[in-house]
């Protein structure tokens, strides 16, 4: 039963003081004395020879020069002159380092030094608001140019009415030679 007024306990109790955790290995571990004693140095592994991928173009021109024409020779002859890549093409250890020029340096570039004269006289400021005012100022002719209204006849005429005719009265022809 739980306790009274206690929350119940949802852990398991811990072991005493004199518990030490993880394993202990009877032969290997010595503890303090035996580390300090020698070293157990990882011996290096004998490289395993790994195989290098077969080079078909070298196998298959010997195989046309020796006059196979089939499949069933070519994988006679595959069996027969197992020729493999050379190890140099495939590590880049064994490969030339690239030619770079004697005064070549490697890494990032160091940033130039910031210039505290123009600093202290607010250059970066000035520069700031001319560009800013030249980008007010190309903002408005494109304005001006977006509220130009397009002249039609009509309003080219109000603007430049064509001039007045002058009135010649009509006489009969008769009466012209009076």
């Amino acid at each position: 039963q739980a306790e009274l007024g206690k929350p119940q306990r949802n852990c398991y109790p811990l072991p005493g003081f004199d518990f030490s955790y993880g394993l202990y290995i009877h032969r290997t571990d010595g503890g303090v004395p035996e580390a300090i004693g020698h070293w157990n140095a990882v011996k290096p592994r004998t490289s395993l020879l790994q195989k290098m991928p077969r080079d078909f173009i070298t196998m298959n021109r010997g195989a046309l020069k020796a006059g196979y024409t089939t499949a069933h020779e070519f994988n006679l002859y595959y069996k027969a002159k197992d020729i493999r890549h050379k190890d140099d093409k495939h590590s880049r250890f064994k490969r030339c380092p690239p030619k770079v020029p004697a005064d070549f340096t490697y890494g990032i570039t160091a940033r130039p030094c910031t210039p505290f004269f123009d600093l202290l006289q607010h250059r970066y400021k000035e520069l700031w608001m001319e560009q800013q005012r030249a980008l007010t100022a190309a903002q408005q002719v494109e304005k001006k140019k977006k509220n130009k209204v397009r002249e039609t006849r009509t309003t080219f005429l109000r603007k430049h009415p064509l001039p007045a005719k002058k009135e010649s009265f009509w006489h009969l022809p008769h009466f012209e030679k009076v």
